[in-house]
């Protein structure tokens, strides 16, 4: 049965704690943002399965707000199933967050709501 609202079962995740993806059963192939079928084929034999959270730092960007408020980065990272999504690394200065750096997802709060969040994977050692 196809998942007529893809985008609310996603956040239904998050809430209970989990990063889950959709997966083509057909294709075995994972994407990111939720839709009701697999881009490119238009396959409805969609599933959710639960992502590792690692990924790797694609592209980052620092946004300088208007004091008091801290500056904070977005970034893209390419998740170990394929996919990128976009987000923030916390836990590390936003100027310190570079290209090509191991990350590791975590589900964290803003404005009382579950969003997906990276910090520096425990493993990454000392990537550039």
């Amino acid at each position: 049965m196809t998942d007529i609202r893809p985008e609310a079962t996603y956040f239904a995740h998050l809430a209970e704690g989990k990063f889950m993806l959709q997966r083509s059963r057909a294709s075995g192939k994972y994407f990111f943002y939720p839709r009701v079928a697999e881009p490119v084929t238009g396959a409805r034999d969609l599933e959710w399965v639960e992502a590792s959270g690692r990924g790797t730092v694609h592209a980052t960007t620092v946004v300088r707000v208007k004091p008091p408020q801290q500056p904070y980065n977005v970034v893209l990272v390419d998740l170990d199933e394929g996919p990128r999504v976009m987000s923030r690394v916390e836990g590390i200065s936003p100027d310190a967050v570079r290209i090509g750096q191991k990350v590791q997802a975590r589900i964290g709060r803003q404005d009382d709501k579950p969003i997906l969040l990276f910090d520096i994977a425990p493993d990454a050692g000392s990537q550039a």
